[in-house]
């Protein structure tokens, strides 16, 4: 049985169903801060079965060591966190207290209970570091003042330490890109709130007249004066998740990151995507306070395709697409 933290969340969700569907046995918890009970009701819609569900903080050890003791897991994917990198900014004692606590409750509840399989979901931003050829071998700016950079940064160093002291852990952190889509079919996306943190879940709002226009940072060292990032596809990286589970049954005494990416675009290249899929002019005006963040985020690693055989598959336009689709269907309108 595989746990998913977090795995009512919009990447956990997808984790699951996409477990599911290959025969797997799941366990979720999660403290509904992202998330809410809708997703599991469409997740037993989808599969046709019944999904245990334990609703805890990770951060709560003595409650998640029960989730253990009552439920045979084998493997663990650690998908629960903040995850917004402005946000952080603000909130930078939440940011700390959750991801940094998030991991430390969870490595110990594995260690008491025998259970050394496990992969991290990180992200591409935790290198700290302005670049469109980011790799696994490039080390870490630990100057670069984000708390949630920082906060991946110690995850990972923790994860890296507990695995020296225990011959026993096999782990594999995916440093995630940008994640964007949806479920083919529509019934399970990104379920988008009032106050949407990122991009694509904003122009969708735009694009459905929900917000006039977004808000939009022109102060990037890049061509267009747009940040450049990575995208990748939800269901490429339950692809790259599950490899990850199978390759580390094969395993022994191993920690081992992978860049896990897409394509490549500039935030209004990005919109004009946008634009063309739901055929609506995302309107832009100037965010009225610059905020310095990273330029350029994308990797060139190929070590996931030489060492998993993983390539991202699904393109920038399929990715708006399906996550264009499931908003339609959510909202009901054509």
């Amino acid at each position: 049985m595989i746990l998913v933290t977090g795995g009512l969340g919009f990447i956990g969700s997808h984790v699951v169903l996409s477990l599911l569907a290959q025969g797997h046995e799941v366990v979720i918890v999660d403290n509904l801060a992202n998330a809410n009970l809708q997703t599991l009701e469409r997740l037993e819609y989808i599969s046709g079965i019944y999904i245990p569900f334990v609703k805890i903080d990770v951060r709560n050890t003595p409650a998640l060591n029960k989730v253990f003791e009552q439920y045979s897991i084998d493997s663990v994917v650690h998908a629960a966190g903040f995850k917004s990198i402005e946000e952080s900014r603000l909130k930078p004692l939440e940011y700390y207290n959750d991801n940094i606590s998030c991991v430390m409750s969870l490595l110990r509840a594995m260690q008491r209970t025998g259970v050394r399989s496990l992969v991290h979901v990180s992200s591409l931003a935790v290198y700290g570091t302005s670049s469109l050829s980011l790799n696994e071998s490039q080390p870490f700016n630990y100057t670069y003042p984000n708390p949630y950079i920082k906060s991946q940064q110690m995850i990972e160093s923790i994860i890296e330490d507990t695995c020296r002291t225990d011959s026993e852990w096999r782990v594999a952190i995916l440093r995630v890109a940008n994640v964007v889509g949806a479920f083919e079919h529509g019934v399970l996306g990104e379920l988008v709130p009032p106050l949407p943190k990122n991009i694509v879940p904003l122009s969708m709002q735009v694009a459905a007249n929900q917000r006039e226009a977004i808000e939009l940072q022109n102060f990037a060292d890049t061509e267009d004066q747009t940040v450049q990032r990575s995208f990748v596809h939800v269901l490429d990286v339950c692809e790259a998740i599950l490899i990850s589970l199978h390759w580390l049954q094969e395993q022994h005494n191993v920690c081992e990151s992978f860049d896990i990416y897409g394509e490549t675009f500039s935030i209004k290249e990005l919109l004009n995507v946008v634009a063309q899929v739901t055929q609506t002019e995302i309107k832009t005006v100037e965010a009225p306070y610059p905020f310095v963040e990273l330029a350029q985020t994308a990797s060139n690693s190929e070590k996931a395709f030489k060492i998993l055989n993983w390539k991202a598959k699904r393109s920038i336009q399929q990715m708006i697409e399906d996550e264009w689709r499931f908003y339609k269907n959510t909202f009901n309108f054509k």
